[in-house]
């Protein structure tokens, strides 16, 4: 048996059946299960959302048993002492697995929909002021934005949810459009009919949620930090730790949990706003529900201490249960948006585990608790089959000899006194008795309801690793494998962005999966209890603390920002606790990023099954994979930083920065290592992404800018001879020698390091020389002669021509003026529309949508073919008559035009692209793609409802290895013709 089956035993084994033994309690006939009559009113302190420590509550009340409700462990002390109008029904406690009248008959009288099902909604939202409103840009698009010129700001971009233990803040921050509107832009819009439809008048355009937590216990910290950025202002952006800004007398603060109602002199005394109540349980499930419909990998499951992220339909998200964990549980079923019912519950949940295990083990918290259950084996105190029968399995009800019988048992029969029990045993028996019945209880509520699927939350949950596998486990077992536990990475922010979505004109409601991009800026708050404040006002801050990175052996581990300068000290962060031989009860935890709300980006519309579509093709669950992946990203750091600092001139500051990223950077990949799925769903393009914006955040935006120029002069230069070559050639010979181009141009990539070393082998044209030459068929992957026939057909058929093809641009210099554009150049000779898509923002030495036309229009001096394009496609703002070439072939009038793909990485996610792509796309019968990062890396395996080409040289021999079964530098060309109709 391994150690760690010494120490708890088998969890499958360990299961609480409950194995009747006549262990009745002497005293049995005297316990009753009573109900709460639900039907009077509300409970202040019931809430119906909870806010109830379980030990107080039942103080309160004289010692009867109470309903459990989910109330957050963390708003244990706040309604212990509230008044209630109302009487308590002694008579009437809700029974375990009783049907808990609707948490509906509350609000009996209120708005009900078209089935009569009462509606839940908050009760006093802010209203919009319309006077004088008036349409902006063009009053004939279908939704064009809507100017509200006496609309006040006094709507906070903040909202926050006030627990006993935490405080969790969710606030929405603006940034500047940065998108550029020239006569260029407008011409090629134009072309494409592309509009500002589906632009949308609602503040989230651009914008950013946040989610911060902070100690209760700490709320001046908490009130300085939403002071310090205006939160309460309706003015994001300020850097100024005390900066005081007057709050308009009338604004309000959304707030939801117990410190709502015990905090809120506090906040109009503080900042001069007033707190507005929000029901808990509406919160709660607006929250759950803009997450789950909102966010791509938000839920998962946890097995064995591994989780598997869950992609769900949000067109078939309802029904489902959710099941909230604080003080007590709470079962809701949830029918749609504003449609819920607490059906069921239990008062055994987080607060007993809490309570018992303070009395029992004398942990001073919760965090201490679960610290405990990590080092402790139950089997010293749980009764098991094995210890009733001898050590054998009851093998005719199947139950094997380590099933536990009965939690606590072996204390009835044991003659030992409390202090003989090591409290690590107490603490895993009593965690597991309270996870496994927490577990089967959900099941069942699911079964009676015919769901098979269950959330599960609240502070309970807290991202620990084995509370999340017991339930998980409890779930299996009783569903015989037909029903998944789930979990949410935000959990912990339900509540806060539930209060958030109640403003009225958040405008989230509109917002899909491919809206919302996860960024992870150093300093984003983990989940799992850790403390984050407060806010760096500017970079040099950020850097401040970077320079002050804790070493934990030879483990960098990523600082969080706690206090204000004055306390810790600038930059001060928090050391997290030593794991020693066993697993922090958090280092499961996910962390939460910063939400980018990007409501132009769009699904591309050719994707053939965008459900079923994954963008990445290597699979890094494979640990030895995900080890060879960072070993290779860690290895091209030094080299990226010297790039990135050359790029800002070699000061002091950039070489400050850059130490600065590479400190970051190392510590994103040490934390994946440590947890890969911390981030979510972690793919080879997810990491190279997560590359580039470390690099943006210290603020080197495009760190091979001279290289790339110096690369774009040298083959701008040699384009006309190899033009002049291209078109001596007859029609099969010149395919052949553009695709060999595109295939030997693509070896320039900074990304590579096997490129890089051959850059200190000769010039890029004497590189690109040497690559055409080793052009041989067939390629590794070679369906040439497919793609041959469709262009050229067969027979001396001439096939129709393509009406629009997209052409996906990979690296600047060589690959697009060499390769993309002479093939650009082809298809535009032949009457096929073309469209160019390169990135919005740099990457690595890959060209950029903006940096493209003056490329295209230095290439059209020497090509009548590309400029007449060009200027059909709005690329040359000023008609040039000057061309060089002589070009003979027929001349075309088709455009030629630019978009960008709406993201700044080597690779694609086709999933979120931007709206000028997708309506670039809607008329396109051809995409090629071209690289490494967006053919091979990326959408290897895509299919596509038009014909596709997919076209790179391996740069990489793993890659080669797995992918094509070849060695570094074999080709690619995958022709794949548009599926039958």
């Amino acid at each position: 048996m391994s150690e760690k089956s010494k120490t708890r035993g088998s969890k499958n084994d360990h299961w609480p059946f409950g194995l009747d033994q006549q262990l009745q309690s002497p005293d049995s006939s005297k316990h009753q299960i009573k109900t709460l009559d639900l039907s009077k009113g509300k409970w202040p302190w019931l809430g119906c959302a909870g806010s109830n420590y379980i030990g107080g509550l039942m103080a309160g009340l004289n010692g009867d048993p109470i309903l459990g409700i989910d109330d957050k462990i963390d708003d244990l002390q706040y309604n212990n002492n509230n008044n209630s109008n109302e009487a308590i029904d002694k008579e009437g406690l809700l029974g375990l697995g009783e049907d808990c009248s609707s948490y509906n008959k509350n609000n009996q009288g209120g708005e009900k929909d078209m089935a009569g099902n009462p509606i839940h909604r908050s009760g006093s939202r802010p209203q919009l002021d319309l006077s004088k409103a008036e349409i902006q840009g063009n009053s004939e698009e279908r939704d064009p934005t809507i100017l509200l010129p006496n609309q006040s700001d006094d709507i906070s971009h903040l909202a926050l949810d006030i627990g006993g233990s935490l405080i969790k803040l969710v606030y929405f921050s603006r940034h500047e459009d940065q998108s550029v509107e020239d006569k260029r832009k407008r011409t090629v819009n134009e072309r494409l009919g592309i509009t500002n439809g589906n632009r949308r008048s609602y503040p989230v355009l651009g914008g950013r949620l946040h989610f911060v937590k902070f100690e209760t216990s700490k709320l001046n910290e908490c009130l300085d930090f939403i002071s310090s950025k205006q939160l309460h202002c309706g003015r994001i952006g300020s850097h100024s730790w005390n900066s005081e800004a007057p709050a308009n007398e009338n604004a309000v603060i959304k707030a939801t949990g117990g410190g709502a109602y015990k905090f809120a002199d506090l906040f109009k005394e503080r900042l001069g706003v007033s707190i507005e109540k929000e029901d808990e349980m509406d919160c709660l499930v607006a929250g759950a529900n803009f997450l789950l419909k909102a966010i791509r990998h938000e839920a998962f499951t946890h097995m064995e201490g591994h989780k598997e992220f869950v992609q769900i339909d949000h067109n078939d998200l309802f029904p489902y249960l959710l099941v909230n964990v604080g003080s007590g549980v709470s079962i809701i079923k949830v029918d749609g948006d504003g449609k819920f019912q607490r059906v069921s519950g239990t008062n055994v949940g987080g607060g007993t585990y809490w309570g018992l295990g303070r009395l029992l083990t004398k942990c001073n918290s919760f965090d201490e608790l679960l610290e405990l259950s990590q080092r402790g084996d139950n089997r010293t105190i749980d009764m098991l089959v094995g210890d009733i029968y001898g050590g054998m399995d009851y093998s005719k009800i199947g139950l094997s000899a380590s099933t536990i019988a009965s939690s606590f048992g072996k204390a009835i029969s044991d003659k030992k006194e409390l202090e003989d029990y090591r409290p690590e045993d107490i603490s895993l028996s009593l965690l597991r008795m309270i996870s496994y019945n927490i577990g089967q209880i959900s099941y069942l509520n699911a079964l009676r309801f015919g769901l098979k699927r269950i959330f599960f939350g609240g502070f309970f949950i807290r991202g620990h690793a084995y509370t999340m596998d017991t339930i998980s486990f409890a779930v299996q077992f009783w569903s015989k494998g037909e029903a998944q536990a789930m979990f949410l990475r935000h959990e912990g922010f339900l509540g806060a962005l539930g209060a958030f979505m109640s403003y009225q004109k958040h405008g989230l409601d509109d917002l899909m999966v491919h809206h919302l991009v996860e960024r992870f800026p150093m300093g984003a708050p983990y989940t799992g209890g850790r403390i984050h404040g407060p806010p760096l006002g500017d970079l040099n801050e950020k850097i401040s603390w970077m320079e002050k990175f804790v070493q934990k052996g030879t483990e960098i581990t990523a600082p969080v920002p706690m206090a204000p300068p004055g306390t810790t000290g600038l930059g001060g962060f928090e050391v997290p606790s030593s794991r020693g031989a066993t697993l922090r009860p958090d280092a499961s935890a996910l962390n939460i990023g910063v939400l980018h709300l990007v409501p132009t980006l769009e699904v591309f519309p050719l994707l053939a099954n965008p459900k079923m579509y994954e963008p990445n093709t290597i699979d890094l669950s494979d640990h030895k994979e995900l080890e060879y992946w960072f070993t290779v990203l860690s290895e091209h750091l030094p080299d990226l930083v010297d790039k990135a600092v050359a790029s800002e001139g070699g000061t002091d500051d950039a070489k400050r920065r850059g130490d600065a990223f590479a400190r970051a950077f190392s510590a994103h990949l040490a934390r994946l290592m440590e947890e890969p799925a911390a981030y979510g769903k972690l793919g080879l393009a997810n990491l190279l992404e997560l590359r580039e914006e470390c690099l943006r955040e210290f603020q080197f935006h495009d760190a091979y800018r001279s290289i790339k120029q110096r690369e774009n002069e040298a083959s701008l230069a040699v384009l006309p001879d190899l033009l002049l070559e291209l078109d001596h050639m007859d029609e099969e010979a010149r395919l052949l020698t553009l695709i060999e181009g595109v295939l030997a141009a693509n070896i320039f990539d900074w990304g590579s390091r096997a490129c890089v070393d051959l850059y200190h082998k000769g010039t890029i044209i004497e590189i690109y020389r040497m690559s055409r030459n080793k052009m041989q068929r067939p390629w590794r992957v070679d369906d040439f002669d497919l793609f041959k026939e469709r262009m050229l057909g067969s027979d001396g058929k001439k096939p129709k021509p393509h009406k629009r093809a997209l052409l996906f641009v990979d690296n600047s210099g060589a690959d697009v003026v060499l390769g993309m554009l002479p093939l650009a150049r082809e298809l535009l000779r032949r009457g096929t529309e073309v469209v160019l898509v390169a990135n919005s923002l740099p990457a690595l030495n890959d060209v950029t949508a903006m940096e493209l036309p003056d490329i295209v229009a230095e290439a059209a001096k020497h090509c009548d073919i590309l400029r007449r394009a060009a200027e059909a496609g709005g690329l040359l703002v000023d008609a040039m008559t000057n061309t060089v070439d002589g070009s003979k072939g027929n001349s075309s009038s088709v455009p030629l035009m630019v978009v960008e793909n709406g993201c700044g990485s080597p690779c694609i996610d086709l999933r979120q692209v931007s709206s000028d792509l997708a309506a670039a796309a809607k008329c396109a019968d051809l995409v090629i793609l071209e690289g490494m990062g967006r053919s091979l890396h990326t959408n290897f395996n895509a299919l596509f409802k038009c014909e596709a080409l997919k076209l790179a040289m391996v740069k990489n021999q793993r890659l080669a290895e797995k992918l094509i079964q070849g060695k570094i530098y074999d080709c690619v060309c995958r022709y794949e013709p548009a599926p039958a109709s």
